[in-house]
């Protein structure tokens, strides 16, 4: 798995967790006095109709725990200033990469200043595998991660996530009888789609948060967790837009949104990244890992394209560059006929598996803001 290349990147990362989530979102009526009437119930949180006796629950910036179906999870939080129970603040859940924890991002004083400048709430989770049984490095998982089959149904390495003899062998205790073989290389202790919805669901308990705008990102497994939640018809309805970080799925998961509506995705990957290789412009099929592991996984373009499907964009011609402003993203685009930022964006830089914050993360929120509701 190129395992140091992995060891880093974004997370959002307490008490105890309802798992439902409210999937219902309505725009609010700004213009009313009264809370009662100024805030559409449907589309906020339930921390927005909080009384003034149990607003010394509401949670604070820093790092807290809590228990979700029996297993401790810890997160760190980032509340703007901004925030109050009169006015929803929109939510972006952060997902570290491999072996990461929920700090990782929210560690950057940019990532914090550019969020509090905007009004966003951070919520940074950490994965599971470094407890037991695992003893492991944290992990999020997402199709094919768990049983080590790819998503076209081969036989042998033709049905694999990677090539398993040269890939070394990363499977998970928890995984014992969930993997199919050695390409295996996440936690199957409990679902964390399951997990990440709760978590938004409890933390929308304890802050106002606008249920119309809530996003995720998440860099390398934190980025390919992303495409999931996207994918994912349990959870595809509570995002408003995702943006994977060089991350991509792996072969064979290749589908759309998991909701009717519309789901912007920005997806930003790095030329130079032998890790999860983005491939060539224009080339469909799949990528392989070339850091001394043999990973397979959808290109960029064949994922973007298939979302771009989706939005009923145009991909019988080739994807168009749109400038987002920032010198050192390639950016391009299939539905280049939308009307402000194009709703599915493939943006590459000359980079490896690293990020670049100083771009990367204004982008992010960039892109955020202009599919805002």
């Amino acid at each position: 798995m190129g395992f140091v290349r992995l060891l880093f990147l974004m997370a959002f990362a307490s008490t105890s967790l309802d798992t439902g989530a409210n999937q219902t979102r309505q725009e609010s009526n700004v213009g009313a006095t009264s809370m009662e009437t100024s805030i559409n119930r449907r589309s906020v949180s339930e921390g927005c109709t909080m009384d003034a006796d149990s607003r010394h629950t509401q949670l604070e910036s820093g790092k807290h725990t809590v228990n979700y179906q029996a297993i401790d999870r810890s997160f760190h939080l980032s509340v703007p200033a901004s925030a109050n129970i009169n006015a929803p603040s929109p939510m972006v859940l952060i997902f570290h990469g491999w072996g990461g924890d929920g700090n990782e991002f929210l560690q950057s004083d940019l990532v914090i200043r550019e969020a509090n400048r905007r009004g966003y709430i951070l919520v940074a989770p950490t994965g599971l595998g470094s407890g037991a049984p695992d003893h492991s490095l944290n992990s999020w998982s997402f199709k094919g991660s768990t049983s080590g089959l790819d998503g076209d149904g081969g036989k042998g390495l033709t049905g694999s996530i990677c090539d398993y003899q040269v890939t070394k062998d990363y499977n998970y205790a928890s995984c014992s009888e969930v993997a199919e073989n050695s390409c295996s290389w996440t936690q199957c202790q409990q679902s964390d789609v399951g997990f990440a919805l709760a978590l938004a669901e409890y933390v929308g308990e304890k802050l106002c948060v606008d249920k119309n705008n809530i996003f995720a990102t998440g860099g390398s497994n934190g980025g390919m967790f992303t495409w999931e939640l996207g994918q994912n018809s349990a959870s595809a309805p509570t995002f408003r837009a995702i943006a994977p970080i060089i991350g991509l799925p792996h072969r064979g998961y290749s589908s759309s949104q998991g909701k009717n509506t519309s789901l912007p995705v920005l997806l930003i990957t790095g030329t130079d990244d032998a890790t999860v290789p983005p491939g060539e412009w224009g080339v469909e099929g799949y990528t392989t890992t070339s850091d001394g592991d043999a990973f397979f996984y959808e290109s960029a373009t064949a994922i973007t394209k298939a979302w771009a499907a989706a939005h009923a964009c145009n991909t019988d011609s080739a994807a168009t560059v749109f400038d987002t402003g920032y010198p050192a993203a390639d950016c391009r685009t299939f539905c280049g006929s939308d009307a402000h930022w194009p709703e599915v964006l493939d943006c590459r830089a000359d980079m490896p598996h690293t990020y670049e914050l100083e771009w990367v993360w204004p982008l992010v929120l960039d892109f955020f803001d202009h599919h805002s509701f």
